[in-house]
């Protein structure tokens, strides 16, 4: 990972007015610092450039991290031209005319590289309509998204450009990112140690984010540096990228569900903050603790599934935020408690086979009879009343006749399991000697 500019310190710019994160815009590909695993010797861009051969791309990666910026210089390395639109305020209309203009400089000559910020937010029917132009050479297309491409691009696009994932700024690329700002205003931030690690943090891996806060900080003016406490009281933290409805959303809600998995109450709380800090629905949280409950704990506890919905039942009776306490209580219960998928397991092969079977008849013995002709066919017929047999169990077939007898439901060595493994050896052992084997 890294920061999208060069530490190199240049000198002090004389447009004063210019965002900072236009006046260190980097100039060549050669001044990008980071996303190596795409710009590095052997990365993908680095040999597509040295081969003549770029192809279209999706960027997909969060914001501040250089989409826009390594689209422009791929058009200054390869002599394309660039053009970039938003999906979010590009129609039809406008979409025909950028089309139209890029025929006109392909018959003089020169190709174009379309960038196309936030991609994902056009429908499928928009979509599509870049394929001709992309096929024919028309266009070289660089689409950019936040959001999944798998999810949001439709499969002809997918399959037309490769997907090149850019990663969010790491804490050391950050402050390289401060130095070269600093460079450019030509003085150092007003903060000690501990503020100058908080504002970094404050950015929460964007680089653009970054050197706006850099530049509200370089406006100030102080007669000492500030600490960590009175940045805080001066700058607000920038929200945390997370989306209830996209790709944030299902990371998060994997990364939950696999740490409580993985019986580790820190982790799980941990999750469970960062969602609900990320404006979550706790009630969507008490669901998806509920089906941890019963697909990943199960039988090993069933006193997990009554803590959940008593922990969601409490919830909906306090509301926030005292209410998500119980929540929380829930998810360190569920961590610590032995886990056994046997149930889900057993439940997905009875479905399974109930489908292959289709519709075999229960056997006779067990069905009722409550007209004479059904008791003339036989149903009913030879029935054991496991209440009247030896040791309550009859040990009688419930399956369909004809149909081999499957074992679904193999419990585990963990907890409550424990008991009722023993249980279904037992019975198993009296099935077999009643049936003489």
């Amino acid at each position: 990972m890294g920061d999208l500019f060069s530490t190199a310190d240049p000198p002090v710019s004389k447009d004063r007015h210019r965002p900072l994160a236009d006046r260190l815009r980097p100039q060549t590909l050669s001044e990008v610092i980071g996303q190596s695993h795409v710009l590095g010797s052997e990365a993908p861009l680095t040999v597509m450039l040295r081969a003549g051969a770029l192809s279209s791309l999706i960027f997909w990666g969060p914001p501040g991290v250089g989409k826009t910026t390594i689209a422009r210089l791929l058009a200054d390395e390869t002599d394309l031209h660039f053009v970039q639109i938003s999906a979010i305020f590009t129609g039809v209309p406008d979409l025909r005319k950028v089309f139209e203009a890029a025929k006109m400089r392909r018959a003089n000559g020169q190709g174009t590289l379309l960038f196309v910020d936030e991609i994902h937010r056009f429908n499928k029917a928009q979509q599509d309509g870049f394929l001709p132009h992309m096929e024919d050479g028309t266009i070289l297309l660089i689409g950019a998204t936040t959001e999944n491409p798998s999810f949001e691009l439709n499969a002809a696009v997918m399959s037309r450009a490769q997907v090149l994932v850019l990663e969010r700024l790491g804490s050391t690329d950050l402050e390289n990112l401060v130095q070269r700002a600093e460079g450019e205003l030509g003085r150092s931030l007003p903060l000690d140690r501990g503020a100058r690690q908080q504002l970094l943090d404050m950015a929460d891996g964007d680089g653009r984010a970054l050197l706006n806060l850099v530049e509200q900080v370089a406006a100030w003016q102080l007669d000492a540096p500030l600490d960590a406490r009175s940045l805080g009281l001066r700058l607000s933290k920038r929200a945390a990228q997370y989306d209830k409805s996209g790709d944030g959303h299902y990371n998060l809600i994997s990364a939950l569900h696999k740490s409580v998995r993985g019986s580790d109450p820190d982790a799980s709380l941990y999750w469970f903050a960062r969602m609900l800090e990320g404006g979550e629905d706790p009630r969507f949280l008490a669901r998806r603790l509920t089906r941890m409950a019963v697909e990943d704990i199960g039988l090993a506890d069933p006193q997990a599934q009554a803590v959940c919905l008593q922990s969601w039942e409490t919830y909906e009776r306090l509301g926030s935020p005292e209410g998500e306490l119980a929540l929380a209580q829930a998810v360190v219960y569920l961590a610590l408690a032995p886990k056994s998928n046997a149930a889900y397991v057993a439940y997905k092969a009875a479905r399974k086979a109930a489908s292959k079977t289709g519709s075999l008849m229960p056997p006779k013995h067990i069905l009722n009879a409550p007209t004479q002709l059904m008791e003339d066919q036989g149903y009913g017929a030879d029935y054991a009343y496991d209440h009247d047999a030896e040791d309550g169990f009859s040990g009688q077939n419930y399956f369909p006749d004809g149909m081999a007898r499957p074992e679904l439901y193999a419990p585990v060595e963990r907890g409550f399991e424990r008991d009722l493994g023993k249980r279904v050896a037992y019975f198993a052992k009296l099935r077999d000697k009643r049936s003489g084997k």
